[in-house]
């Protein structure tokens, strides 16, 4: 199997995996971010170009560097090769370009926008952008159009990155929405108005990585920090029922799939990834239609995390800052911390 090396950091991969998959095995914050790549979506990937990496060296049978930086997730990996990321400064100085790209046209509505808390370009831009814009023209605007009852589309929030034109084409039959123009007025767009009703279309709302495409059911209602997600399942004859319901009290606000660390939809154990259809997602919202069964594991970065940790990972901090109080007592000859003296 062929050897890469990314940012000092050595592994071993199967044949045929490109860098990004290699560096997600490798975890770490060594992993390009990706803003149209889906593993679970065949095709995907190749258009926002957020993962771009620096190929130092090719490979041991030739080991000359590739001229410009590539798109990790479709450069396959070679036997030898060197890749940098985020130890190469002009690496990094060539994504914060691309992340200002894609942000020339977005609006600034993040406070009203139901992506927000959870939405990969607000992360990408505060992790690889600029504090200020070059663009001083007039921002791309569309006309607004009705796409269905359950979807809510926001063209002027839209990257393009194709995403939910493969969910369309892999998973609903009769494909009636697509990509229409070119250059700087292509959109996303159906053929006839209020026509996206498919079984699984609603899975075009968790694989847009930003707030163009958002559940009509939740719309408004809250901000998913003030929810709490939780995996559950029930009996479907039409997906695995298995989904990520969020809720305020005893209210079902949302229903999604169960995303994974890359905010990719969770696969089962044979490997099939687990998309749910729209009677789960938007005709199931109480509570008893739902087997409960518990928490959905959220990183600790994520703002969606506040006042939802694991008691024992909370005992455990407290148990280490008190632990390293103590060692400050110590130091200055006061003693082991006595409560009473606190």
């Amino acid at each position: 199997m062929p050897k890469v090396t990314i940012d000092n950091q050595t592994i071993e991969v199967p044949e045929g995996t490109t860098i990004l998959n290699a560096a997600r095995m490798m975890g770490g914050p060594s992993v390009p971010p990706a803003m149209c790549y889906y593993s679970s979506l065949k095709t995907s990937g190749g258009y926002c170009r957020t993962c771009i990496v620096k190929v130092t060296k090719g490979s041991e049978k030739d080991p000359r560097p590739m001229p410009k930086p590539v798109a990790s997730c479709r450069t396959s990996v070679m036997d030898g090769m060197v890749v940098e990321n985020i130890t190469s400064p002009d690496l990094l100085e060539a994504r914060a370009g691309v992340v200002e790209f894609l942000l020339i046209n977005h609006p600034l509505d993040c406070p009203i926008c139901d992506q927000a808390g959870e939405c990969h370009l607000q992360d990408l831009g505060y992790e690889n952008g600029k504090a200020l814009t070059r663009y001083k023209f007039r921002r791309r605007t569309f006309e607004k159009i009705d796409i269905g009852p359950y979807i809510k589309l926001h063209m002027t929030r839209c990257i393009l990155c194709y995403r939910c034109v493969k969910v369309a084409e892999q998973l609903c039959p009769g494909r009636v929405h697509g990509v229409i123009n070119r250059g700087d007025v292509a959109e996303i767009s159906t053929y006839i108005t209020e026509a996206i009703d498919n079984e699984f279309s609603g899975n075009m709302i968790d694989v847009c990585p930003v707030g163009a495409l958002t559940d009509r059911t939740f719309r408004f209602k809250s901000r998913v920090w003030f929810t709490k997600p939780m995996d559950a399942h029930r009996k479907c004859k039409t997906c695995a029922g298995k989904a990520r319901i969020w809720l305020k009290g005893s209210e079902v606000l949302r229903v999604t799939v169960r995303k994974d660390e890359w905010g990719e939809v969770q696969r089962d154990s044979e490997g099939g990834p687990l998309w749910i259809c729209n009677e789960c997602r938007f005709h199931t919202k109480k509570a008893s239609d739902w087997i409960i069964e518990g928490p959905s594991e959220i990183s600790r970065h994520s703002v969606i995390s506040a006042n939802h940790y694991d008691l024992a990972t909370l005992k455990l901090d407290v148990a280490k800052q008190r632990k390293k109080l103590e060692g400050k007592k110590v130091l200055l000859g006061e003693g082991p911390l006595n409560p009473n003296n606190v």
